[in-house]
């Protein structure tokens, strides 16, 4: 059975996709009421006049706040963390990936969403883990003024990371 090839427009670039004989090719048509909620939801970003990083405060607490109610039915947190820490780390992974994809296509408003998803992830990391957003900015006020590489060269290599990894080359 011979195969269609459909142009496709994808970011930017014309390329084909195969589609097999037997599926009839049609544009589809999107309804109006789902065009205008995208339009409203997918509009440029505005910053606000007084921005700051109190957002991940909050969305710790309302992270914290999903996983203490434990409503797994309504809450997409309650749900990752009812699943487990393994899952919650592999979401986390998953979306740091997703960035780094879009920042090597430097696909800038891309990178913003996707940092938007690990900033999430991350906060619900830290919740399923029982650390506040306090502790993380206690650290960081720590590092501050010292150099990366002195600071990263002063952590203990830990022996289990160097067991897993099968060498002791770890930077």
């Amino acid at each position: 059975m011979m195969a269609k090839t459909v142009k496709k427009k994808a970011a930017g670039k014309a390329g084909e996709l195969p589609v097999p004989a037997n599926i009839p090719v049609k544009k589809a048509r999107i309804p109006k009421a789902v065009r205008r909620a995208e339009a409203a939801h997918l509009k440029p970003l505005e910053l606000p006049e007084d921005g700051d990083a109190a957002v991940l405060d909050r969305l710790w607490a309302t992270i914290e706040a999903r996983r203490q109610a434990g409503d797994t039915e309504a809450s997409h947190s309650a749900r990752l963390i009812a699943r487990g820490t393994p899952k919650v780390a592999q979401k986390l992974g998953e979306e740091a990936v997703e960035l780094v994809i879009e920042a090597v296509a430097r696909n800038r408003p891309a990178i913003i969403s996707e940092s938007a998803d690990v900033l999430y992830h991350l906060m619900l990391l830290l919740v399923d883990a029982g650390i506040t957003p306090d502790e993380v900015w206690a650290e960081l006020r720590r590092r501050e003024g010292i150099s990366g590489i002195a600071e990263k060269a002063s952590r203990p290599r830990p022996k289990a990371l160097l067991a897993i990894a099968q060498t002791t080359k770890l930077p």
